[in-house]
């Protein structure tokens, strides 16, 4: 008895503590929970259509990164970056954005959108993984989307470098679920499929249950 209520307690101070360190940002294409501690996003959530990613004129994609107007101080990161050697990570990609407005896609440039990337990963795998979303909803009515960061390697001035970047991939029409775990790291390239896990993988590292969404 002694030893689950010291467990509960533990429980009970971590989503505490989890709860007072983030902070929920709704945006007109992506909803970002953003750690003012660590500052980078540990959950992003947005969802794609066919329309939305196959229309004929997209917008030209702009890079300007710039801190989120509802979280001014803690995502002012412009100068934490510089010279670091770390990528800007997007979460929710820029691409997914270009057909809709230029506010939408200014949106995406937010650095509660951010996390910092190796160049391997972030121009990698994870690109990869958001062309292959692209293609896929070419053939899907809808895809919703989670993806996000865990741990920390080191900082860059405030801005912690993650561990892990993370993503859940959920096929509405299949009624599918696909997950992936990367390290980030200097390392080359491995493919897809040597970074796919399984879902449960997922909410153990994140403590996120995704199937209730």
């Amino acid at each position: 008895m002694k030893k689950f209520k010291f467990t509960l307690l533990l429980t009970l101070f971590f989503f505490s503590s989890f709860s007072q360190d983030t902070v929920r940002i709704i945006h007109q294409n992506y909803t970002t929970v953003f750690s003012k501690s660590k500052k980078y996003p540990v959950l992003v959530e947005w969802w794609i259509t066919k329309d939305e990613v196959g229309c004929r004129t997209p917008l030209k994609r702009k890079d300007t990164f710039k801190p989120d107007p509802k979280l001014p101080l803690e995502t002012d990161l412009s100068s934490d970056y510089l010279k670091s050697g770390f990528d800007r990570g997007h979460m929710c990609p820029a691409a997914d954005n270009l057909c809709k407005t230029e506010d939408i896609m200014n949106e995406s440039f937010y650095f509660s959108n951010m996390s910092a990337q190796y160049h391997s990963l972030n121009a990698g795998d994870w690109k990869s993984l958001e062309t292959l979303t692209r293609e896929s909803i070419l053939k899907n009515d809808s895809i919703h989307i989670w993806c996000g960061n865990v741990g920390e390697i080191k900082k860059i001035g405030k801005v912690s470098v993650p561990k892990y970047c993370w993503k859940v991939i959920y096929f509405v029409s299949e009624k599918l679920f696909m997950s992936f775990l990367f390290e980030n790291d200097g390392s080359k390239s491995d493919g897809l499929k040597n970074n796919e896990v399984d879902l449960d993988v997922i909410k153990e590292v994140t403590g996120f249950d995704f199937r209730k969404n």
